[in-house]
């Protein structure tokens, strides 16, 4: 069986159509003007990079004017922020945030508490959702943002993205989504979401990495996050990267037309890969919504298994998954997002997150339920722990679910 990758939450490969549309953007016989030029080779690249801008805007239902470029979510998500922040400085300092955001989120907030701002950090319940009322019960005169993520990366919960841009309208404050893990995922309409700014990623719907957009409604006033230039309306300046903002701009192309029938399919394999492991393996916990998420991603709790443990022996099968977050890996402590969600000791350790990709089969599932229960088992064996059946598993916090196969 060849290497089997089950980590595309993290990132994923580049679509063979990307990949051509980028290459004569990458020759050093044609297509390599700057795109800020004025003469034919400056022409010729920005007519290409307006073109993603208008692909990328396209499957957000935006318009190509108010898409702004950049080099990663995480670059997106500080220049909303801070940008917005500062531009509405004289009307408040407050910000409110999730518990359970990216930490290209939490970080910035933390960076603007220390520059005297205040953030409000929502709790989150035992499926990784925020309470409406509470958010709504959160908002001051002096609140300006709120930041609530659409999917969240470890997870995979979705928030009411539409219930949340209502409330931010209803009392005049900005709203700010990161939907990194999102696009390509669900449909993403900004206008019916009420969103006023929204983060995207290009290498985590098979675009290269190094690209990212930042939608910022129009009228919505930003302070520039980089200065230097006069790209991106004065807002972002800095010379474009043309293959990655052409490659970004394909893959929102290839995506528009397939996405529904594509996460019906890889919502067949998640519940193949969930339903199949909880046959082969005694007490398994899930951790996020089970209905409310990306029809990609599955988190689970091993009760006594050692989490790290189990994604290296995976890892000498050929088997790509991960704990979490990627920005996060080799950080000491747990994941922020599960004990948030009141996840025990035990549970936090043992966890383990599979997120499907466009080039996962259903003979890589298989292959995958084959190997896993015998590994579970065996690591079980070997826990310093009791053995599952001789502890109450309710302390996990997280639903044990009796469930058969779903043949597909």
């Amino acid at each position: 069986m060849k290497p089997i990758y089950l980590d595309n939450n993290a990132t994923t490969p580049i679509w063979p159509e990307v990949l051509e549309a980028m290459l004569p953007f990458l020759s050093h016989q044609a297509c390599y003007g700057n795109p800020s030029s004025l003469h034919w080779a400056g022409r010729e690249v920005n007519a290409a990079v307006e073109r993603a801008r208008q692909q990328v805007a396209d499957l957000i239902h935006a318009t190509a004017d108010e898409v702004v470029f950049t080099a990663c979510g995480t670059e997106g998500d500080n220049f909303a922020l801070l940008g917005t922040m500062e531009a509405l400085a004289s009307k408040g300092n407050h910000l409110i945030t999730t518990a359970v955001e990216h930490p290209a989120v939490l970080d910035t907030c933390r960076y603007f508490e220390q520059r005297g701002g205040r953030v409000t950090y929502l709790p989150v319940n035992g499926q990784g959702l925020i309470d409406l009322g509470e958010l709504e019960a959160a908002i001051t005169p002096q609140t300006v943002l709120i930041s609530v993520m659409w999917a969240n990366n470890e997870t995979g919960t979705l928030f009411p993205i539409k219930e949340i841009g209502a409330i931010a309208r209803r009392y005049g404050v900005r709203f700010h989504c990161d939907a990194v893990q999102a696009l390509g995922k669900v449909p993403i309409d900004v206008e019916r979401a009420r969103v006023d700014l929204l983060v995207l990623s290009g290498h985590k719907i098979g675009a290269p990495k190094g690209v990212g957009a930042l939608y910022i409604r129009r009228g919505t006033d930003m302070v520039p996050y980089l200065h230097g230039g006069h790209q991106e309306r004065g807002l972002r300046a800095g010379t474009h990267n043309v293959p990655g903002i052409v490659g970004f701009g394909a893959a929102c192309s290839l995506i528009g037309p397939r996405l529904e029938q594509e996460m019906q399919r890889l919502q067949r394999l998640r519940d193949r890969l969930e339903q199949g492991i909880r046959l082969g393996v005694a007490e398994v916990g899930l951790n996020g919504h089970p209905q409310q998420r990306l029809a990609n991603t599955l988190n689970l709790s091993f009760p006594f298994v050692e989490g790290e443990g189990l994604l290296l022996a995976l890892d000498m099968l050929g088997i790509a998954a991960s704990s979490g977050s990627a920005c996060t890996s080799g950080s000491e402590g747990a994941s922020h997002v599960l004990r948030a969600m009141g996840a025990s000791d035990m549970a936090l350790n043992s966890s383990v997150r599979f997120s499907l990709g466009y080039q996962t089969t259903e003979e890589e599932i298989d292959y995958v339920l084959e190997q896993l229960p015998p590994l579970v088992e065996r690591l079980r064996q070997m826990s310093p722990f009791s053995s599952p059946q001789d502890e109450d598993l309710s302390v996990f916090n997280c639903p044990v679910v009796e469930c058969t196969i779903d043949d597909h």
